[in-house]
């Protein structure tokens, strides 16, 4: 059998927090330009080149992608800032996980809210692909949140336990999920029921009775 390798770019939506962050960089960066020019006049113009470029570079760090990377049941995250630096976020094997299930599934709703950690490595967006899995990380019930396409998660499929993972039905053609399991339906051939003596007698009785010819 051949190497699995399967690879996803998964860009995050910005939150209101980043949204915030933004405004209050810019603000910042405002107000220490203006103070730069009427408190040193000299070097107001290097301050403020310096200032506006580490406000761009810190905008810059809140757009973020991250990378989901499956290769032969080891599943790496990797988070990038703004498509230019990356980082090693998550790194195990997916049969080592708990369980797997859409974020929303009410039936493991309460296994994800015991989780002492939550780590959200997710598009921001929930959708029929957003899923959770629990996994001890650095000594700590962890839930983590991705976004896995189909071809991850038929990849997560063909490799972590079906008791384990629990897909959507409408996930990978609509009707396969490894939490179902099929039933089979026997066909149960039908009882001969016994006549009674009687019966047998009457019906003896009509077949070796004479046909008798109209004259």
């Amino acid at each position: 059998m051949g190497d699995v390798f399967k690879e996803q770019l998964v860009k995050k939506t910005p939150s209101t927090k980043d949204v915030a962050l933004r405004v209050l960089i810019g603000a910042a960066t405002g107000v220490l330009v203006i103070l730069s020019f009427a408190l040193v006049p000299a070097f107001a113009p290097i301050l403020a080149a310096a200032l506006v470029f580490l406000a761009f570079y810190l905008g810059g760090m809140l757009n973020i992608e991250y990378e989901y990377i499956f290769t032969n049941g080891e599943l790496d995250i990797d988070c990038i800032y703004n498509k230019s630096r990356r980082k090693r976020m998550f790194s195990a094997n997916v049969r080592d996980f708990e369980v797997m299930a859409h974020v929303e599934d009410k039936t493991h709703i309460r296994d994800f809210d015991s989780a002492e950690v939550v780590k959200d490595f997710s598009s921001g967006k929930i959708t029929d692909y957003t899923y959770a899995f629990l996994f001890s990380y650095k000594g700590k019930r962890t839930k983590f949140i991705i976004s896995p396409n189909e071809t991850i998660l038929k990849a997560f499929a063909a490799t972590l336990s079906k008791r384990k993972l629990f897909l959507k039905s409408n996930i990978i053609g609509g009707s396969y999920s490894p939490a179902a399991t099929p039933q089979t339906v026997m066909s149960i051939p039908p009882i001969p029921v016994a006549e009674s003596d009687g019966a047998k007698n009457e019906n003896t009785e009509a077949d070796t009775q004479p046909v008798r010819e109209d004259e």
